[in-house]
């Protein structure tokens, strides 16, 4: 499987739902915070657009967003992240396990996800996620294996305040199982929007330089599991 080509187009897909302003339908709007929807063209389900402003540079934003070190520790939605392949500077392979959510209606999902960061012109980055098979990493009995259809984060400068960013999130999410889309759709913005806000808190506990200013290895690879227990019915 080429992942480089994948990666790539999965970045030209998110920066292509960035530039589309059409059929978006406001959800929910709370704490400076806008979730919008459409249903995806992918799956039976909705493509999320989430935008707010973070009192951060983008560069030190993305940087942020695409490093895996501390994630449980900031991002509350994870129980588990860890990277499993490392395929160059910008691209790795990470096996993702959730939290259980929706008043523990929606039971922990794990995906095994393609991230990679894109430097775009006028200082934009792009960091893409899209669920892809990895040898090794086959679905279990531990968790329902859930599909991310091309998803992400765009990170730019504020115009009027090149300090702070602005970051557009794009999320379609396939929990499968059994769930009623009904349940999926009545929790989603609420998690939407406590994400952003745990990105705006965690983001001021860690601060990080920038990769483009770091010299990384294209070899190195990492094998880690989450910890593993029973999924709920």
């Amino acid at each position: 499987m080429d992942y480089k080509a994948i990666a790539q187009q999965t970045a030209e897909q998110v920066l292509a739902y960035n530039q589309d302003l059409s059929g978006w339908k406001v959800i929910k709007s709370s704490k400076k915070i806008t979730v919008s929807s459409k249903p995806s063209r992918l799956f039976h389900g909705n493509l999320y657009r989430v935008e707010g402003i973070i009192p951060e540079s983008a560069a030190h934003l993305s940087d942020f967003l695409f490093k895996h070190d501390h994630r449980v520790s900031w991002d509350k939605s994870l129980k588990g992240f860890n990277v499993i392949h490392k395929i160059d500077s910008d691209t790795l392979i990470c096996h993702t396990i959730t939290q259980s959510f929706a008043m523990g209606s929606i039971s922990p999902r794990d995906f095994i996800d393609l991230v990679h960061i894109k430097h775009n012109e006028r200082n934009m980055d792009i960091i893409s996620t899209k669920s892809v098979d990895f040898p090794g990493f086959a679905p279990t009995s531990h968790y329902i294996r859930g599909i991310n259809h091309p998803s992400g984060y765009v990170c730019s400068p504020l115009k009027e305040n090149p300090a702070y960013s602005k970051l557009v999130m794009f999320v379609q999410t396939e929990m499968k199982g059994k769930l009623p889309a009904s349940v999926i759709e009545k929790s989603m913005p609420s998690n939407l929007v406590s994400f952003f806000l745990n990105v705006k808190d965690g983001i001021k506990t860690y601060k990080t330089p920038p990769i483009r200013a770091r010299h990384s290895s294209h070899s190195s690879v990492h094998k880690k599991k989450g910890s593993h227990s029973a999924i709920k019915p």
